[in-house]
């Protein structure tokens, strides 16, 4: 009897043994299965989310600057324009002190002062005086040379008849020479004080008057540039040096935003194109205004090779380049600011 108690004892054991290796094995199955569940579904949420949404092209809202600055240096005297001030074409921006500039310009002004008063002297030439003296002069020689021209005629009439020798006659004839060159020189020199001065002369002083004229009408420019004045009309988007600053030359002041030349900036990825050519419009969407805007394509340039979309994969795959694509808006979009968000739609 305990015999077979022991049998039946030692079968319920091994059936509990094979019931418990067997629950094991079903679990570790199940969970086997779980894991596998759990990783096709999180490959079809992948599958349907992430690889099928499209890729956004992102860009932003850029606009023409250009900088104010002057010819010359000096300190800044007064700034009349604060950032977000919108001017227009002949406002007054800024104004420097230059010191140096006045100076040369003084300068400048009595050279062209002295270069005149010369090419007018040589315009008129000698003075009353001066051709009331060549003309005595010259009258005076005419006399000595007819006083002289008599004595060698009577000379000659003496020495024909045998009077007087040879060498009597040969001296008196050399002071009518002398004095009949005196008349000439006398009268040249009248001459020359009625005429004035060479033409070459005059040319050479009214070139003068025209170079010092240069030279002050070059510190004029000069001193406009000490009043800075907007070229075309925006907004001031910087304000560099503070009043009481010294500037140098060209040295920027402030920046103007040309606001009426706005356009969107886009980097995509060629395969990304689908089609997009210079005059073709697209619709993007502004996140500021949650609205949509038309714009029109205007500039495509590539990036150069810093640019390159490497590929993944060796085998079946190549390199893709980035192009800067440049958009205006079709129509005006109000409130549309430099540095805001574009987002191209499909």
């Amino acid at each position: 009897m305990k015999l077979k108690f022991k049998v039946q004892s030692s079968k319920i054991k091994d059936q509990s043994k094979d019931m418990s290796a067997k629950q094991q094995h079903n679990n570790i199955l199940l969970a086997i299965l779980g894991f596998i569940a759990v990783v096709v579904i999180v490959a079809l949420i992948g599958f349907f989310t992430i690889d099928q949404k499209p890729d956004e092209i992102q860009g932003e809202v850029e606009v023409s600057e250009y900088r104010v600055s002057s010819k010359v240096p000096g300190r800044i005297l007064e700034i009349r324009v604060k950032e977000g001030d919108f001017v227009r074409v002949g406002d007054t921006l800024a104004i420097l002190d230059a010191p140096e500039v006045r100076a040369k310009k003084t300068q400048a002004q009595s050279a062209e002062d002295a270069a005149a008063a010369m090419s007018q002297m040589a315009q008129r030439g000698a003075r009353k005086q001066q051709v009331q003296a060549a003309y005595q002069l010259w009258q005076q020689a005419k006399a000595a040379a007819e006083v002289t021209k008599k004595s060698y005629d009577r000379i000659q009439r003496l020495f024909n008849e045998g009077v007087v020798t040879a060498q009597k006659r040969d001296e008196v004839f050399a002071q009518y020479k002398a004095s009949e060159a005196q008349e000439k020189a006398a009268k040249s020199q009248y001459d020359m004080a009625v005429e004035g001065a060479r033409a070459e002369e005059k040319a050479a002083a009214a070139a003068q008057v025209n170079r010092a004229r240069g030279a002050v009408a070059e510190v004029n420019s000069y001193m406009r540039e000490t009043v800075q004045v907007a070229q075309m009309e925006g907004e001031v988007s910087d304000i560099y040096p503070k009043v009481g600053e010294l500037v140098g030359t060209g040295a920027p002041i402030m920046s103007i935003a040309v606001m009426n030349d706005m356009w969107g900036t886009f980097n995509v990825r060629e395969d990304q194109l689908a089609g997009m050519t210079v005059g073709s419009e697209f619709t993007a969407y502004s996140p500021a205004f949650k609205k949509d805007l038309r714009m029109k394509v205007y500039y495509i340039k590539d990036q150069g090779s810093f640019a390159v979309w490497k590929a993944t994969k060796a085998n079946g795959q190549y390199d893709l380049k980035t192009f800067e694509v440049k958009a205006r808006p079709v129509e005006k979009f109000e409130g549309l600011r430099p540095g805001m968000s574009l987002i191209i739609k499909n």
